[in-house]
């Protein structure tokens, strides 16, 4: 393999700010977003979508609550161009939705691009044209003053054309495309240039789009240039400051936020980043940091199931199970310890109070997703996920020292099968290892008797057609059990723990019992279920010996032996 040589490239000029100021800000309100997946996420794809694709992929962006969308570039293709006439002329824009469209600096398709928006109420006319020294040198053949030149005459060509269609209300913006590989200084001065032609005004503003048209440097460079950019040009208050990012260095997000603390009031990208290359700044990631900071997204993403659905259906392209968000991993726990931190936080997060649980940014309720997806339990995860799928599907409260021994039998089987364990399976490893092992023998009835204090009991324990009768006290009918178990087998047994509650609500609920015996010198877990709460505890206690004395039971000179 030849080797890479890293010396061919050189790192971006960065403009020199003495006293940058975005660092020191927070973000407090969201920009304004604008969609362009109709026409930069469009020309991505393999195959283009559809008339009817951006037709539904246009409903979807006008459900969400975007106010500014780009609809295509109709001077280059006649798909964009016929679709922009159904939303005119089929009144498929509501009032308070602007559309925009692309173009080129060049005559003749600023032309045909006013023809494509004839009779629209309001409209976004964006033109562009590349300034990087690339692109001038190597491209265009142009030298600065050329390339100011293209974008001067581009906008006087719009203001021009704009005149002949005084019935909309038109918007202008200009992008100088290669931004952030363009000499800073002198993009400030192309784009004065352009202000020049078009003299916006406080009640009419025209936009300045500053994009990563190729991101060629971190996001604070970036950062940087948009607010060297802002404090040097002029009219400041009659041009709104927009970016458009893209994620070529994985730092899309990242480079439109600090954007906006360095003055952005504007922002462009795709649904899921979607776009050339590695994709456009991608805003539903961007809405859903704000709203985790407790700023209002201004967009409507509580239904992810429904955007990823149209999304996929309207772009042919998968959303990953790890995208930020939406994906459908990101509120799942694997990890046993993280299992075991959001279990505890959940119980104890109050509705009325901050969110504040371990390892989930946001509550997944707040996007439509609910707690099954949460916790899922394979080969990594520990008593908390366990735990966790158990009390969710099944209602049961496992205590702590039973978690720990469930754990190892789930992750077992988790590694023989190889991948995810379901609630299902969890479920019945727990029954089969717990609770069924009560089966013989088993408690046959029983007769307590409380005096002064002290639990009397009789139970009867029956194995096949043979019925024993033991007999114990105790603080309790778990320990006056105990009691009779030690008195008849000889075995010393003591109570560790214990720990029931019922399943559901409701007087007639079934009764869950767990109980932690010590048997010479062992320490051993079982459970049992039952409409009777007393009954449940002592078919727990019978199902901890029976898991580690499986025997008959056997009458011997009136006692009870347990042979093991």
């Amino acid at each position: 393999m030849k080797p890479y040589d890293y010396r061919k490239y050189r790192p971006v000029p960065a403009p020199r700010l003495a006293n940058r100021q975005w660092p020191d800000r927070s973000i407090e309100q969201a920009p304004t977003w604008v969609s362009v997946d109709l026409r930069d996420g469009n020309q991505a794809l393999l195959e283009p979508m559809s008339v009817a694709q951006k037709r539904e992929m246009w409903a979807l962006l006008v459900k969400l609550g975007f106010k500014e969308i780009e609809v295509g570039f109709p001077s280059a293709s006649q798909q964009d161009y016929d679709f922009i006439r159904w939303l005119i002329e089929e009144d498929r824009i509501p009032e308070d939705v602007t559309v925009q469209v692309l173009v080129q600096a060049r005559e003749h398709l600023i032309v045909r691009s006013f023809e494509a928006l004839k009779g629209v109420r309001r409209a976004i006319m964006h033109v562009y044209n590349s300034t990087s020294r690339v692109q001038r040198e190597r491209v265009f053949g142009q030298d600065r003053a050329g390339i100011a030149e293209i974008a001067r005459n581009g906008a006087e060509w719009v203001a021009r054309e704009a005149a002949h269609y005084p019935e909309t209300e038109w918007v202008f913006e200009y992008t100088p495309e290669s931004f952030t590989s363009t000499e800073t200084d002198y993009a400030v001065k192309v784009c004065e240039a352009v202000l020049d032609a078009w003299q916006p005004t406080p009640e009419h503003p025209c936009i300045l789009n500053l994009p990563t048209t190729v991101e060629v440097a971190s996001p604070n460079v970036f950062a940087d240039q948009v607010e060297y950019f802002a404090n040097r040009v002029g009219r400041r208050d009659s041009w709104v400051l927009s970016v458009h990012t893209h994620n070529d260095r994985g730092c899309a997000v990242a480079a439109a936020e600090m954007a906006v603390l360095a003055g952005a009031d504007r922002v462009e990208g795709t649904l899921m980043g979607n776009g050339e290359r590695t994709g456009n700044m991608d805003i539903l990631t961007m809405a859903m940091n704000l709203y985790s900071q407790g700023v209002d997204p201004r967009l409507d993403l509580s239904d992810p199931d429904a955007i990823i659905g149209t999304y996929t259906r309207c772009t042919g392209l998968p959303v990953h199970p790890r995208h930020p968000w939406i994906g459908e991993l990101v509120y799942t726990a694997f990890s046993g310890s993280h299992q075991d931190a959001i279990r505890k936080c959940l119980q104890k997060q109050q509705p009325d109070e901050p969110w504040q649980v371990a390892y989930l940014p946001i509550d997944p309720a707040d996007l439509g997703r609910d707690y099954q997806a949460v916790i899922r339990v394979n080969s990594q995860s520990g008593k908390g996920g366990v735990a966790f799928v158990l009390e969710r599907d099944y209602g049961l409260h496992l205590p702590r020292w039973m978690q720990l021994e469930l754990a190892p039998l789930v992750q077992k089987v988790s590694e023989e099968q190889g991948g995810e364990v379901d609630s299902a399976t969890v479920h019945r490893i727990f029954m089969d290892n717990f609770v069924a092992a009560a089966g013989s023998p088993r408690l046959n009835g029983y007769r307590l008797d409380r005096s002064r204090g002290i639990d009397a009991i009789e139970a009867r324990i029956l194995e096949g057609k043979v019925e024993t009768l033991i007999r114990g006290q105790g603080e309790g009918a778990v320990s006056a059990f105990v009691d009779a178990w030690q008195r008849y087998s000889g075995r010393k047994l003591v109570v560790v723990d214990y720990s029931e509650h019922a399943i559901g609500p409701g007087t007639d609920a079934e009764a869950a019992a767990y109980v932690q015996l010590n048997i010479d010198g062992r320490r051993v877990c079982g459970a049992a279920l039952d409409q009777d709460t007393v009954s449940a505890s002592l078919m727990a206690v019978m199902a901890t010996l029976n898991r580690v004395l499986p025997s008959s039971v056997t009458e011997e000179k009136g006692k009870l032996s347990l042979a093991g």
